[in-house]
């Protein structure tokens, strides 16, 4: 008769991986990618470094499972605006800004799960969550293509790739190890939040916002210059 596990080892099994868990997404909140040595979680959890190593093949797959637990939290929310109300240019701006702030919020986190070198599996697993971030903003890019708010003449993927990619970017400054500023203080500064998720909203928003005449194609001045030497 093969073993079953009773349901109260069931519990003991899950709660030995929820503070497996726990513990590494602490780490990698304090100190990066490189702080979560299976060690030192293990010593964190209360476990012994075996046990972690029995849920965990190696470090590259604890990382990926912190990163992948991070980033979905941050995929629904980003679902939840999509699909919420408003017009597509609010949900856009509402979408922008809930990323930045709730990134504000544990910049060392938010570092590490944007940009910082990492092993090549935990790089992979940061890309297949932001294209599931772009495939959201191409929903709401789309919806809005629908109403007239945005650009008509775009493609909604190479849109959201570059939407993602601008608030991404516009994010590593603030949230990096090596600025000057680097701690809780501006995290913990309401007002500057505010002011960084509207500023880096407004310029996603104006990417893709519908201008009141047809908008010419980067080709269109360089083909005039070219007839303008011949």
């Amino acid at each position: 008769m093969a073993y079953r596990r009773t349901p109260s080892v069931e519990l003991r099994l899950a709660d030995n991986r929820n503070r497996i868990l726990a513990a590494a997404r602490a780490m990698v909140g304090e100190g990066g990618w490189s702080e979560a040595q299976v060690s030192h979680v293990a010593a964190a959890a209360g476990l012994a470094t075996g046990t972690v190593y029995r849920y965990f093949p190696s470090k590259a797959h604890l990382c990926v499972e912190v990163l992948s637990a991070v980033s979905q939290r941050e995929v629904d929310v980003l679902q939840a605006i999509a699909d919420g109300p408003g017009t597509a240019m609010e949900r856009l701006r509402g979408g922008v800004t809930a990323f930045v702030i709730r990134a504000m919020r544990n910049r060392r986190l938010a570092y590490a799960l944007i940009a910082e070198p990492c092993e090549p599996e935990i790089d992979q697993a940061r890309l297949t969550y932001r294209h599931a971030i772009s495939e959201q903003i191409v929903r709401i890019v789309r919806a809005g293509q629908e109403t007239g708010d945005f650009r008509a003449n775009v493609d909604p993927n190479t849109a959201a790739t570059v939407i993602v990619g601008g608030f991404m970017e516009g994010l590593i400054g603030p949230l990096s190890p090596l600025s000057a500023d680097f701690g809780p203080a501006l995290a913990h500064d309401a007002s500057a939040v505010s002011e960084l998720a509207g500023d880096i909203a407004d310029i996603c928003c104006a990417a893709i916002a519908a201008a009141p005449g047809q908008v010419m194609k980067l080709s269109q001045p360089q083909n005039a210059t070219r007839r303008r030497h011949a």
